[in-house]
């Protein structure tokens, strides 16, 4: 922290230190090594769905896999902004943070966190029109239409981000530093605030209240209505395909919005097991969810294997 050259009183925090997540000293190595291996392979997964979705001609031009494969890309990007940041908090380097760092890294995760919130409805909407209005989907949805509603996800998302930066850091900072968390998150830094925050929690709970929770229960609603689609399927095979592909989009969105509720509809809680509940949407979930895709999807598997079969035919002719 630094001195202000109006006051002899007043401090300005320049910088924030990250406390990081809860651990026994004795597991530092083992857990660095887990969460290094965890980024690794989250950023391998996803980008084997993203170059799948891309090169294979039956995937890249169809509205469900243009939306997988941007999810792939923000999976990618979001655990870039949080995981360093986590296994680096396992090591003896410094866990300082400059102010300027912590508004991006709050900004980053808040505008990838909520255009994931839009994706993951406007896929719940392409699976409702494919499954209960099949003959009129491809009106209804296709490529530039998508094309179109991934950028408003995007620019809604880059919206909200910075609604929630603004607001967070126009109040002063003047002392303590310590920011009880593993990234800078809307409820660790506004404890530290120097100013009444009740107006930034309440907004805090109402926009992202609103955000995840619309977002939520128009994905149930749009599931209610496949579910009830897919039964009214006469044969076995077709019930199962259909079962598995939204079974699958449903584990993600289950496993994604369960802890973001649960941590942002409760700011003011400074429960131990947040940090713990938020591991599961800002690391597991970016891990999953290429997983998920790829065993419960015959299409993605269908294409994985062209894509193998093919570079392997290329290695044969070389």
């Amino acid at each position: 922290m630094r001195r202000n050259k109006n006051t002899s009183l007043d401090t300005v925090v320049t910088e924030f230190i990250l406390l990081g997540l809860a651990h026994p000293r004795n597991l530092r190595p083992l857990l660095f090594l887990v969460f290094f291996l965890i980024y690794i392979l989250t950023q391998l997964g996803n980008l084997l769905i993203l170059l799948t979705v891309w090169v294979d001609p039956k995937l890249h031009t169809r509205p469900m896999y243009i939306l997988l494969g941007v999810l792939s890309f923000l999976d990618m990007w979001l655990s870039s902004v949080i995981v360093p940041r986590i296994f680096l908090n396992f090591t003896p380097s410094s866990k300082v943070i400059p102010f300027g760092g912590c508004v991006a890294q709050l900004y980053f995760f808040h505008f990838l966190g909520s255009t994931q919130c839009f994706l993951y409805t406007l896929m719940a909407y392409d699976r409702y029109l494919a499954i209960c209005q099949p003959l009129r989907y491809p009106v209804l949805m296709n490529g530039r239409l998508c094309t179109i509603l991934v950028a408003g996800a995007w620019v809604a998302g880059s919206i909200h981000g910075s609604i929630q930066a603004i607001l967070t850091f126009r109040l002063p900072y003047c002392g303590p530093n310590r920011v009880d968390y593993f990234f800078c998150d809307i409820p660790a830094v506004l404890r530290l605030a120097c100013a009444d925050r009740t107006v930034n929690e309440l907004v805090t709970f109402v926009d992202i209240g609103i955000v995840a929770t619309s977002c939520f229960v128009l994905i149930l609603l749009s599931y209610a209505n496949i579910v009830h689609a897919i039964l009214k399927i006469s044969t076995a095979d077709g019930r199962h395909r259909a079962f598995s592909t939204c079974g699958s989009h449903l584990t993600v969105v289950t496993v994604y919005y369960v802890p973001c509720i649960f941590i942002y509809l409760r700011a003011g809680s400074k429960s131990p097991l947040d940090g713990a509940v938020a591991v599961f949407y800002t690391v597991v979930t970016p891990l999953l969810n290429p997983l998920i895709y790829t065993l419960r999807n015959q299409d993605v598997k269908s294409a994985l294997k062209r894509l193998t079969a093919g570079q392997g035919n290329v290695n044969e002719n070389k």
